[in-house]
């Protein structure tokens, strides 16, 4: 059941302007990621589709985030075809992240008014899903795909689209200011944000200290400030 409207959910990724990504297969784990992030003050979250486990972690941290943290935007990443789309949904997405670009996804979450980020990497295939109602594109694999040059050499001709990197590598006031200069609407960060071993080793005062400094990153990044 969706929590918030699909507008809402837009509005939230570029005012936040940081998604944090993460993955782990015990609910319990996942419940006390998420909570770390909004500890650290995020309000937005991506839980990656990335083993047999993930939809019951899933399912545990969004009745989690719904009954305890009614700020979170819990949405779903690596999804890549229509009937795992529908699952996370009825589990409690409330966005869809695709590693690619899918038209059978992306006509889903248009008839569940859900906010879908297809990852695309040319100018076709941004074209392609903003037409199919993209309002958001994932930049993926970033670097990959030509870093923040790409971003601005894009929004010259397009500068209605809005595209937000995932994959970005170095993640600093410097590094950020790059991608935000180039025109990025945000930025999503996984393994630089929640790191492996603060949530192997349980440390979750750890996960929500990185979140706190990398949202401040962010927003100095954004407004041209600096650490005082």
């Amino acid at each position: 059941m969706l929590r918030f409207s699909r507008l809402d959910v837009y509005q939230r990724l570029l005012d936040e302007g940081l998604v944090p990504i993460f993955h782990h297969g015990d609910p319990d784990i996942a419940c006390r990621v998420v909570t770390a992030i909004a500890d650290g003050g995020g309000t937005v979250c991506e839980f990656t589709n990335r083993s047999p486990q993930a939809i019951e972690a899933f399912r545990s941290a969004a009745a989690h985030a719904s009954k305890h943290l009614p700020q979170m935007l819990l949405g779903a990443g690596s999804i890549v075809d229509e009937p795992t789309a529908a699952l996370y949904i009825a589990f409690g997405a409330q966005f869809i992240v695709g590693p690619s670009f899918n038209e059978r996804v992306a006509r889903l979450c248009n008839r569940r008014r859900i906010a879908y980020l297809p990852g695309c990497q040319t100018a076709t295939e941004i074209a392609t899903a903003e037409e199919l109602g993209a309002e958001i594109i994932k930049l993926f694999p970033a670097r990959a795909a030509g870093g923040a040059d790409f971003i601005k050499q894009i929004l010259g001709p397009c500068p209605a689209t809005r595209l937000l990197p995932t994959g970005i590598g170095e993640v600093s006031v410097a590094a950020l200011t790059t991608w935000f200069k180039a025109g990025a609407c945000g930025v999503g960060i996984g393994g630089e944000l929640i790191q492996s071993h603060h949530v192997a080793a349980g440390d979750f005062a750890a996960v929500t200290s990185r979140v706190a400094e990398v949202r401040t990153m962010v927003r100095q990044a954004r407004t041209g400030t600096k650490s005082p």
